[in-house]
């Protein structure tokens, strides 16, 4: 159980450095991979703690972290979509939403939210000792097992639904891969599980940004130029996911 602990501490330990890292280059506006970089760093901090739930520290961690999210999704999106158009012609449009990204970066860095979510994160590991001497992490290897189950369960049921909402599977796969890749020693599942997984996330990330950029048309009249390439490609996407989707099925699932 200790060895347990030690990675746990150890990972934490890991992230918090990857997000420090990101926030100093956010603030100096220079690289166009932090905000990415920031969001999968606390995307992995969250799939860490999920299994984890109920034990002290964790909840403060969690709401902290998905304050971050919040507030950094809009922003992300605004970055892929303008990233797009700069590849595909439409410089004005780019140039847009570029220019409003260059304050994004450096508010992102100094937000109370990332300084809540790295001040929490700090204080952490002396938690998971503290809990460690308490004997409250007893049994913590099996109910992280149980829980990272209960998330391929989700996804078997889910794929295996014929009315799949691609939203909520989406979520579900980027929660098994990343609950993988948190607990990589505690993985049984087949050796095809994380490229299958990988695959149908690129697939169903397709598909997101066209059914989103979609709906931004809609609001945003600069955008009309690219809706019947998107509604294309949104339709490809589909049927791309679907195929990935039913090899994730049958290579990974006995249902």
């Amino acid at each position: 159980m200790s060895a347990v602990v030690d990675r746990l501490v150890a990972q934490v330990l890991g992230l918090e450095v990857r997000l420090l890292a990101c926030q100093a280059r956010l603030s100096a506006r220079t690289d166009p991979e932090a905000l990415h970089d920031l969001r999968t760093t606390v995307r992995r901090l969250r799939s860490l703690l999920r299994p984890l739930r109920g034990l002290p520290g964790v909840e403060q961690l969690e709401a902290a972290s998905s304050r971050v999210g919040q507030l950094t999704t809009p922003l992300r999106d605004r970055e892929v979509l303008a990233a797009y158009l700069l590849q595909h012609n439409q410089p004005e449009a780019a140039h847009r939403r570029m220019a409003r990204m260059a304050e994004a970066y450096p508010a992102v860095a100094m937000s109370p939210e990332l300084t809540q979510l790295l001040m929490i994160l700090d204080a952490f590991p002396r938690f998971l000792r503290a809990s460690q001497r308490q004997g409250l992490l007893k049994g913590l290897r099996q109910r992280i097992e149980k829980r990272l189950a209960k998330q391929w369960k989700k996804l078997d049921q889910a794929l295996h639904d014929p009315a799949h909402d691609r939203h909520r599977l989406r979520l579900l796969i980027k929660r098994a891969r990343y609950g993988i890749e948190a607990y990589p020693e505690l993985d049984r599942l087949p050796e095809a599980a994380m490229p299958r997984l990988k695959s149908a996330q690129a697939a169903l990330g397709d598909w997101h940004d066209s059914w989103q950029w979609l709906a931004r048309a809609k609001e945003e009249p600069d955008l009309q130029p690219c809706v019947e390439v998107w509604k294309t490609t949104m339709a490809q996407a589909e049927e791309r996911a679907d195929r990935v989707l039913d090899k994730l099925s049958r290579a990974c699932f006995k249902s």
